[in-house]
């Protein structure tokens, strides 16, 4: 954790992944995150695996350097509690549809009244539309903004891709969205209301190769960035295993082309020109998924890394913490619990200079610092 954001305070509604995703990153830069739960605690503490009666490790790996406190918001009291919060807080997030968040008096009007300045984030499923207030989760999602098709099996059936990655996209819009609000705030002295909802997200994020032909009018025929669309494009087989193999520049292709006695394709225009390479995707990687079966993984990881052309073994994620180059430099790191006990944890992937770095805190238990943010308050149980 570092202290580049120390002093700035967020009130976190958020739930599950999107939101929780976001706040994690600027907990991790050292804002002081208070992640304001109902009653029943934030629905993803449930989600397996995870020990008999406690936190699951999705939570556990989106929710450390954070506080905790449960209020019921249809109550006024804990209302009263989260008006007294707003007024010490710098930034105010949520992922809360319209309705809900007016229902239980957290809309910007609101929260504005509590906080002029209030830097104001929400995120939800669908911006404001036909779809505004609809709910939604990460699978509606892939499958309205394209990105279960463009994930088809062989056969052209959509399939969701193995993560949550419209979630996680979507909150890194937010966690941009909540630091260009505070750098706003610092020039102007005025809060913002930004919303940052997943669908718009993810049609902004795949149309920038994927919209292709249709970026020009009238529309292009061709449909999607043929080099990733292409069907020759996969982690190839190996004498022993798999290997990504991605020869992109011409040099590079040269470089790859030599390595498996091609010198005559070498020097040929589908390889020097760029355009003609692009049209000629297919071929070229049929070419590698031919030459792949020759070596063993190691074998293509030396050879290909001493020619410099771009490769990487096909890890599992639970290869992940012993990864030779992550292992080296200590990416996964150890905490403990108090309920959890021992846990292995990827760290923030900021890599910072002259800023003090701290340990990092374990996932909050629920409620597990009402006492002190009700004493700052000036207000007992």
């Amino acid at each position: 954790m570092y202290d580049l954001l120390k002093g700035i305070r967020v009130i976190d509604l958020s739930t599950v992944v999107l939101g929780p995703y976001a706040t994690q990153l600027v907990a991790d830069m050292g804002a002081e995150v208070i992640k304001v739960e109902p009653k029943g605690g934030d629905v993803f503490r449930a989600a397996r695996p995870g020990r008999d009666g406690g936190d699951g490790a999705g939570f556990l790996n989106l929710n450390r350097n954070k506080k905790s406190i449960a209020l019921d918001l249809t109550n006024d009291e804990d209302r009263k509690i989260l008006k007294d919060l707003v007024a010490t807080a710098d930034v105010f997030v949520h992922n809360l549809r319209d309705n809900g968040a007016r229902k239980l008096g957290v809309d910007y009007a609101a929260i504005c009244a509590e906080k002029s300045d209030i830097v104001y984030c929400s995120a939800r499923g669908f911006g404001r539309g036909k779809y505004g207030d609809e709910p939604a989760y990460d699978d509606c999602i892939q499958a309205a903004s394209g990105l279960a098709w463009l994930n088809a099996d062989a056969s052209g059936t959509p399939r969701f891709v193995r993560t949550v990655l419209c979630d996680k996209v979507a909150g890194l819009h937010l966690a941009f969205a909540i630091a260009t609000g505070l750098a706003s705030r610092a020039r102007t002295g005025e809060g913002c209301c930004i919303e940052t909802p997943m669908y718009e997200a993810m049609a902004s994020f795949l149309s920038i190769e994927q919209l292709s032909g249709q970026t020009f009018i009238p529309p292009m025929p061709d449909r999607g960035y043929a080099r990733l669309n292409a069907a020759g494009r996969r982690p190839y087989p190996t004498k022993d295993g798999y290997v990504a193999i991605m020869p992109y520049t011409a040099a590079q292709w040269r470089r790859f082309l030599m390595l498996i006695d091609m010198e005559e394709l070498a020097d040929s225009p589908q390889i020097i020109d760029s355009e003609l390479r692009s049209r000629n995707i297919e071929t070229l990687y049929e070419i590698i998924e031919n030459a792949a079966p020759m070596r063993t993984t190691e074998d293509w990881l030396s050879v290909l890394r001493e020619a410099d052309v771009p490769c990487a073994p096909v890890n599992r994620v639970e290869d992940l913490p012993a990864e030779p180059h992550l292992a080296e430099n200590g990416y996964f790191k150890t905490m403990t619990h108090p309920h959890e006990g021992e846990l292995l944890y990827a760290q923030s992937p900021f890599a910072l200079e002259n800023a003090d770095q701290h340990p990092d805190e374990p996932a909050p238990a629920l409620d597990a610092d009402r006492d002190a943010i009700l004493s700052e308050l000036g207000r007992d149980q």
